[in-house]
């Protein structure tokens, strides 16, 4: 006997289906009917695009002109979608929000956590609803893509986990920067008792993250060829700085990262892993974190940057209250404006001109109720 119950998200994704079949047979009176159909989902859904997600042109409010924008999708923690399909709602909403941006990016980086426990069904699915984007996309690797296959599948689907590329006059550095060292082997820990170790936010078993020597050679190597005045950007998993070593919100061996950085002018970081609103400078060093579309995080009880401005406590009965996407407007000086796109809340902007004078300027509005 077939299963006659469909869930919801199941019923969406045939919609889906039909209306790109559709789209492919496309006359007047089907683009009538099809144009109801997208009109029906959208409302239905809740899937209308944010306003504040447009293409408001922050930078320009201030008198500075943004050279270019790109969009960004995190953290993602995909199941195997017949035995969770939460998180797949997650990411269609995501990319149903950049798809919707006019102008579109220039590109729209994913923050890494792709899927939940590593697992081929996991990464597959997460690729092919990434295809949907139309702007070009730019992986980074996060952990629970890693530990089980240790990126075997990762490197065959979205190529090498580090990369940098020159976009506009910016120079772009991605890391692969949740490397750990063996705790497993002496142990005769199976791959899958090794990835749900990693996968778990408080344990004492596993090592903190790091970039590791060998990259930070190929890293040193690279920057080598760049002028210190071009604006340098790194996308890395994890925070490049230490924040939180029980939680694993930390990076081993951020300093030696962080003097890399330090004889270029601009310089800013954007990771992912902490599901947060999270701000910070470190001399030179601007670091913004993304939001998760699956879960937010907690703040940790200690080692907060002092720059950022926190959420307060998310509703437990909203799927995706603490949760959204985002964008950054790359400015002409080359630092970053960075849109928090609150799919629950009003939108957030963090300025460069907040963390360039230290928290002084362009304050972003703070909540009033206690933070989580």
């Amino acid at each position: 006997m077939g299963n006659k119950f469909r869930s919801i998200e199941t019923k969406h994704h045939e919609e889906r289906d039909a209306f790109f079949r559709d789209l492919q047979k496309l006359d007047r009176r089907a683009f009538m009917r099809v144009a109801g159909i997208s009109a029906g989902l959208v409302a239905g859904l809740g899937l209308r695009t944010p306003h504040s997600f447009q293409l408001v042109n922050v930078a320009e409010a201030q008198g500075t002109k943004p050279r270019f924008s790109f969009a960004y999708i995190s953290d993602t923690h995909l199941y195997e979608q017949k035995l969770n399909d939460r998180f797949v709602r997650a990411i269609l909403k995501a990319v149903d929000d950049v798809n919707a941006l006019d102008p579109q990016p220039d590109f729209v980086l994913f923050g890494g956590d792709l899927a939940q426990l590593g697992q081929a069904a996991e990464l597959k699915l997460g690729a092919q609803i990434l295809k949907s984007l139309k702007a070009p996309v730019k992986m980074m690797v996060g952990e629970h893509d890693w530990f089980l296959d240790m990126g075997d599948l990762w490197k065959e689907l979205f190529g090498a986990p580090n990369y940098s590329f020159d976009h506009k006059g910016v120079h772009f550095v991605v890391l692969n920067s949740i490397l750990e060292k063996d705790f497993w082997t002496e142990k005769k820990l199976t791959p899958m008792e090794r990835m749900k170790i990693v996968a778990g936010l408080d344990n004492g078993l596993q090592s903190r993250f790091e970039v590791g020597g060998p990259q930070r050679e190929w890293m040193k190597q690279d920057l080598a060829k760049v002028d210190k005045k071009t604006p340098v950007i790194v996308f890395s998993h994890s925070p490049l700085y230490k924040y939180y070593k029980p939680w694993n919100f930390w990076t081993d061996d951020a300093d030696e990262v962080q003097a890399l950085l330090k004889p270029f002018e601009k310089v800013t970081v954007i990771h992912g892993h902490t599901h947060q609103l999270l701000t910070n400078r470190i001399d030179n060093i601007h670091f913004h974190g993304m939001l998760s579309t699956a879960w937010p995080w907690p703040y940790a009880p200690e080692g907060l940057p002092k720059l950022t401005v926190q959420m307060n406590r998310p509703d437990p009965f909203s799927q995706f209250d603490g949760c959204g996407d985002g964008r950054m407007d790359v400015l002409e000086a080359g630092l970053v404006d960075k849109l928090y796109n609150l799919w629950e809340r009003n939108p957030i902007s963090v300025r460069a001109s907040y963390l360039a004078s230290g928290g002084k300027q362009d304050a972003p509005p703070r909540t009033k109720l206690p933070s989580y």
